[in-house]
């Protein structure tokens, strides 16, 4: 029954964060100089945490904004219109899943081991034997303990959006792994059979 209850929370989880954030995409507003309000602001603060806004967050879309998501836009592969459109609020709301994960699966970790997590997301990406797209690759079973547990739900740190950051700008410190485990807390010993590649702090990084 115990298992029955954390699996039927786990499937809860999923459907509802992966809708809310697909509703978020939609129906976000476009963003752009001039405006003004609560979603400036939390643009403004996601901006901050990966070092692209370097002032308070005061909700007022000013050319100190522009120039932020300008920056952002080029090291996320979008045009740098200087104004978030769907592309844009796409990205942004990429950032913040891999963020979560990251907070999740290693706040516990250096850096490094934190840009690693982040890369295991992005390789899971390329590789044909996982989805396509980052909130498959996340949310795909049984793929992210995060997910499972709920700490996906924590409000992610400053240095797990740093992390991502760094692992979409081609930083790999898990050097091609599409896994990671902490040896001490398997579950599955199919894991094992999966080579190792490095290992950073607590993870194994494998393939």
């Amino acid at each position: 029954m115990k298992n029955f209850k954390a699996l039927l929370f786990a499937l809860f989880t999923v459907l509802f964060l992966g809708f809310s954030q697909t509703s978020v995409e939609a129906h976000s507003p476009d963003l752009h100089e001039g405006v003004s309000g609560q979603d400036v602001k939390e643009l403004q603060s996601t901006l901050g945490k990966l070092g692209y806004f370097h002032t308070t967050a005061t909700g007022y879309y000013g050319s100190v904004t522009k120039n932020a998501v300008m920056q952002f836009q080029r090291d996320f592969n979008v045009s740098a219109t200087g104004f978030t459109g769907p592309l844009t609020r796409k990205k942004i709301t990429e950032v913040e899943m891999m963020a979560r994960v990251v907070n999740g699966e290693a706040r516990g970790e250096s850096y490094t081991g934190q840009v690693a997590v982040a890369a295991v997301i992005l390789n899971r990406i390329d590789s044909s034997a996982f989805p396509n797209s980052i909130d498959q690759v996340i949310f795909q079973r049984n793929a992210f303990t995060a997910i499972n547990d709920g700490q996906y739900n924590l409000k992610p740190s400053a240095s797990s959006y740093q992390a991502v950051k760094a692992a979409v700008k081609g930083s790999d410190p898990s050097l091609g792994s599409t896994y990671y485990y902490n040896p001490s807390g398997v579950t599955d010993t199919w894991i094992f059979s999966r080579t190792t590649i490095t290992k950073i702090g607590k993870h194994v990084f494998a393939k």
